[in-house]
Order: C-alpha cells, then sequence, then structure tokens
C-alpha cells in the first residue's frame, strides 16, 4: 500500500430517529460524485448520525448548561477522574474518555446524544445493507472524537467496526532491518477514523467518508474487543 485516497460523502441530510444509516448511505453513494463503493473500501460514519438513528437522544433543559451530568454519571461503570465540571469516566463499552461520550454539538437544543448501545452491531449493519443492496464488500468504523492523556488536541478514534482489522498484529514480523518486532499492534481502525475525519471536519456537516486503499490483508471480522486494553493489562488503574 503506497497511496490512499479519502473523500467525504456530501447529500446526507439531517438524521432522525428511525432512519436506516446504511439505506442512507446506498442512496448517496450508488453513483457520482460519492461512488460508487468498491470492494475493500472502507466506509467511517460519525457516532452522531449512528446515535441519532438509533434514537439515542435525551431531553434535556436548555437552559441549563450542566443539565446532561447525571446522563454522564448514568452512562459511566466508573468515574476515572473529575476536574470542575469535567468528568472522565469508564462506559459500559469499557471506553475511557469525557463525560461517558455525552454529547451536546450538532444535536437540536435541548437534546444530548448517548453513544450507541452497541457500535460493533451498529456497524455490521450498515456494512450488510451495503452489501445487500450494492453488492460491495467494505469495512466501516464509527468514530467518534475523543481526547488523548498527555497530549493536547482532540482526534477520532473507532468505537465500532465490522468487516476490517481493529488491530494489525505485527509481533513476530521483522522490521525494515531484518529485526523481529516484539510487541508492536497497530490500531489500524483508530488510524483510519482519523484520517476520514480529515475529510469531514468537524462543522462542515459532512457525517461519512470512504477510505479506499488500505491492504486487503485487514479485511476480516473484528470487534472493538481487539482495542479495549482488558484492565490486568492497564498500567494506570
Amino acid at each position: 500500500m503506497t497511496r490512499l485516497q479519502a473523500w467525504g460523502v456530501t447529500g446526507i441530510g439531517e438524521v432522525v430517529p428511525g432512519d436506516q444509516v446504511g439505506d442512507l448511505i446506498v442512496e448517496a453513494c450508488s453513483g457520482e460524485p460519492n461512488g460508487p463503493l468498491a470492494d475493500h473500501d472502507v466506509v467511517v460514519v460519525t457516532q452522531k448520525i449512528v446515535s441519532k438513528a438509533e434514537g439515542r437522544l435525551v431531553e434535556i433543559d436548555p437552559n441549563d448548561p450542566l443539565s446532561h451530568k447525571q446522563l454522564v454519571e448514568d452512562e459511566a461503570v466508573r468515574i476515572v477522574r473529575r476536574r470542575g465540571d469535567l468528568i472522565i469516566t469508564e462506559t459500559k463499552h469499557g471506553f475511557i474518555c469525557a463525560n461517558s461520550g455525552v454529547d451536546l454539538s450538532n444535536v437540536e437544543r435541548g437534546y444530548a446524544a448517548l453513544l450507541p448501545l452497541d457500535s460493533d452491531r451498529s456497524a455490521r449493519r450498515i456494512r450488510d445493507i451495503i452489501k445487500a443492496k450494492l453488492g460491495v464488500t467494505v469495512g466501516v468504523i464509527v468514530s467518534d472524537t475523543f481526547g488523548r492523556p498527555w497530549r493536547k488536541g482532540l482526534t477520532d478514534v473507532a468505537i465500532g467496526v465490522a468487516g476490517i482489522a481493529a488491530v494489525h498484529d505485527l509481533r513476530g514480523t521483522p522490521d525494515a532491518l531484518g529485526r523481529v518486532m516484539q510487541v508492536t499492534e497497530v490500531s489500524i481502525a483508530d488510524e483510519v477514523a482519523s484520517a476520514a475525519e480529515l475529510v469531514m471536519g468537524k462543522s462542515s456537516g459532512i457525517p461519512v467518508a470512504i477510505v479506499r486503499g488500505l491492504d486487503k490483508e485487514w479485511f476480516r471480522e473484528s470487534s472493538m474487543d481487539e482495542i479495549v486494553r482488558p484492565a490486568q493489562e492497564d498500567l494506570f488503574r
């Protein structure tokens, strides 16, 4: 793999509860300028439209800037750290993130968006609809924006995967100088999610991107279990 292509999918309007995200992508990508899709493309879908389609919206007091904080605690299984209004939590999915992923951006005033209940299942549903209606086999990544310990700035990461490796294990293979790598595991899904965000942006209204040119060997069944570090391996608990 020496060249990647990535482009944002235009023409997907406001998503509402009950929509099938897979159908919206099929309609938008059936032809130019977004498609046609090809085997081994990866479709990256933002968490926000998945949550909207699946009805993961909760009413909050639009006049109280802290009215969503109870949702944060309800969605958490563990409070990792508090500082002022910021709460770092562990979600039911095993993600460590700010405010349990509860988000007020790009949703109607008076509502908060919660993370999908099972983002892997959401990704599989989108993949299967695309396969059934367009006849192509793609990978699907559901992405969300996370901060990172010890580093400023935000980046998009995978919170759900289907048909594409979450992690590519290079342990036991030689590096460029012939030394055998002992610990290298590459988070393919996170890297693709981050690349896709560059063509989607945070305020452009583009919730889906296509990434083309990935190594065909990376296309396989996977899940977020590959990425979420087990507690017994976490040095920071």
